[in-house]
């Protein structure tokens, strides 16, 4: 997902004995959060058009199912996309609040490396290593 919107902001270079979560850092990061935010803004407004321009009455079932079913797929990711940017917004107001970076759950720092691959991270990697076992653990 953010995967192919973050490109447009370089990773962030830290310095030697620079302070996690400074001032430049939480800039980075507002900046990569607003960058995937618009990215899925504007693939929202992209498939929006493409469903109004595509919206036929096919006479045919299989192609009214097909169309149906391509449409529900879109509205799926769509939905996916509008709870990631909620979840963005989310992020950005921890940003404001200088509280992101730091997990949810045991307090420590994410991790710069984490964060790049998953801006929207709000477990250390241990946490979430854990949480994944005990999700193993429930579903058998």
């Amino acid at each position: 997902m953010p995967d192919q919107t973050t490109k447009t902001v370089a990773p962030y270079k830290q310095k030697k004995g620079e302070a996690y979560m400074n001032p430049k850092q939480l800039e980075h990061f507002r900046n990569v959060l607003n960058s995937i935010k618009l990215g899925l803004g504007q693939d929202i407004d992209r498939a929006v058009h493409t469903m109004q321009d595509e919206a036929t009455v096919f006479a045919d079932p299989n192609d009214r199912a097909s169309q149906e079913s391509d449409m529900s797929l879109e509205l799926r990711n769509r939905d996916r996309e509008r709870k990631l940017i909620k979840n963005i917004d989310k992020m950005i107001a921890r940003i404001d609040a200088n509280e992101y970076g730091y997990c949810d759950k045991c307090g420590i720092e994410i991790g710069l490396n984490r964060l790049e691959a998953r801006p929207t991270a709000t477990l250390c990697i241990d946490c979430k290593t854990l949480d994944e076992i005990r999700e193993k653990q429930v579903a058998k």
